[in-house]
């Protein structure tokens, strides 16, 4: 994923958490649990704070870097000469 991408990713799941956190529906649990009812928010905040430390985080190979090499393939067992 491209720097600008991550980014633009990165900013619709603050936008998201934010206009979860202001709904009207998510108001229904803390009027029903009072402070209890606030466990879902924090819940979503964790949620977007850790994917949006995920995407902009990631590291990513300088366009010089040659691509790792391939896995050896593993053995095969079951090859038998003819009999």
């Amino acid at each position: 994923m491209s720097r600008g991408r991550a980014i633009f990713s990165a900013v619709l799941v603050a936008l998201g958490a934010l206009a979860y956190g202001a709904s009207p529906i998510d108001l229904i649990p803390e009027l029903l649990t009072g402070p209890l009812g606030l466990t879902d928010d924090l819940a979503v905040w964790i949620g977007a704070g850790y994917a949006i430390w995920k995407l902009l985080s990631g590291s990513q190979p300088s366009p010089g870097t040659p691509p790792p090499p391939p896995a050896a393939e593993p053995p095969r067992w079951e090859q038998r000469p003819p009999e």
